[in-house]
């Protein structure tokens, strides 16, 4: 199966032809996701099989835990309010349309973020075909650990090769993920959301000392922390049960509807390769 990493792509896509989303019509951004998808399928169905798009829901497990986890994020986008709400408005409309018309996967779980739908696939059905990840985003690195599982990065438009997926992961739940406003094991909680706060420096030679000795008791409640936000192994059982439930469930799209939802949207240069789309 080919597990599209869909807002992150979709959003890198779009942001790198257009600076400003508030000059973009909906029909070009229509247009944009779609042959992003037929792109994909194109290039990789022969060997990894079909589309599963899988979505970000918008109250992710890991806040519960961790009320921190992707505020800063939130920061961000609440500087440019009125281009963020357009563009997750557009790409709604647009993740329903493909639900609807498109013989593909899309799944969206309640409390889950792509990355747990792409970790409990990959993980569930990695013996019985090939997976292939398509994002940028290195955490899914750590799922090389397993064979049959391979990730193709949008931005380095090249195959991403962990060699050592357990290091790997062992250094990411050290230094923690400033993205998802995760901190190193140094530093407090809400380093990312206090502005008085900074980062303790955590260097190379203390990862490697832990690396052979463990880390010190003195960390471990940090390292618990991080370990459980950034570890695809520690997805909650409730979680992978329900995207192994939805997986389960047939999809609304088919073959006969996709050339009328390109007529109707005068996609006319994708109707040229409408075979690529079913």
């Amino acid at each position: 199966m080919i597990l599209i990493d869909n807002t992150q792509i979709l959003i890198a896509s779009i942001f790198s032809q257009y600076k400003n989303i508030n000059n973009v019509s909906e029909d070009v951004i229509r247009h944009i996701v779609i042959n992003t998808y037929r792109m994909y399928r194109t290039r990789f169905k022969e060997e990894y099989g079909d589309l599963v798009i899988c979505q970000d829901s918008a109250n992710p497990w890991r806040r519960e835990i961790f009320p921190q986890y992707k505020a800063n994020r939130k920061k961000a986008h609440d500087k440019d309010k009125e281009q963020w709400d357009k563009i997750f408005e557009v790409l709604t409309k647009i993740r329903q349309e493909v639900m609807e018309n498109f013989p593909f996967k899309n799944m969206r779980v309640d409390r889950c973020e792509a990355d747990d739908i792409i970790a409990t696939l990959a993980k569930n059905f990695h013996q019985h075909e090939k997976i292939l990840i398509v994002s940028s985003d290195k955490d899914f690195q750590q799922l090389q650990r397993f064979p049959n599982i391979y990730q193709f990065s949008p931005i380095h438009k090249d195959f991403l090769k962990c060699e050592n997926p357990q290091k790997h992961l062992f250094e990411h739940i050290l230094r923690g993920d400033t993205g998802d406003g995760v901190p190193n094991i140094l530093s407090d909680d809400d380093t990312f959301v206090n502005d008085t706060k900074r980062q303790k420096p955590l260097s190379a030679k203390k990862i490697n000392n832990w690396a052979f000795y463990g880390v010190p008791s003195e960390h471990e409640r940090n390292y618990d922390r991080n370990k459980n936000l950034v570890d695809l192994a520690y997805i909650p059982e409730e979680i992978e049960r329900n995207i192994l439930n939805e997986y389960a469930l047939p999809y609304a799209g088919n073959k006969g509807k996709v050339f009328d939802y390109l007529v109707k949207n005068n996609m006319k240069l994708i109707l040229e390769s409408v075979d690529e789309l079913i």
